[in-house]
């Protein structure tokens, strides 16, 4: 009977920790990196799935500092709380460097970015579906 119970207690387990992996992996932090040029982003559009996120913004040519501000498509963008302020880099981005931000946790619908300092248009787009 002992043994019985040592089995199903290991097969119980074994089901548990994949299962857990399974979520931690579904989980997963990805990057999302997008790159300025003097008075524009390269990527226009992109589409991505829901999750967490971190955008890695590299600063290629433009002869000052860059930033990344992320907001709800249809909110003002020129109001700071309409921000997703996780999504703002951790530092201004250099010439010719690279930065990121916290992780952004990205549900389902559409959202736009820009950089004021560059200064980019801000009907690039991110959809999450």
């Amino acid at each position: 009977m002992r043994k019985v119970i040592a089995s199903l207690v290991f097969v119980f387990g074994a089901i548990f920790m994949a299962n857990a992996q399974d979520s931690m992996d579904n989980m997963a932090v990805k990057t999302i990196h997008l790159e300025q040029v003097p008075g524009e982003f390269t990527q226009k559009t992109l589409t991505v799935a829901p999750g967490t996120y971190v955008f890695e913004i590299a600063n290629n040519g433009v002869d000052h500092n860059v930033g990344f501000v992320l907001v709800k498509k249809g909110e003002d963008v020129s109001k700071p709380e309409n921000h997703i302020q996780t999504a703002y880099v951790t530092a201004p981005v250099s010439t010719n460097e690279k930065q990121t931000s916290k992780p952004t946790v990205l549900t389902q619908g559409e959202y736009v970015y820009f950089c004021p300092l560059n200064p980019t248009s801000t009907d690039n787009t991110l959809v999450v579906k």
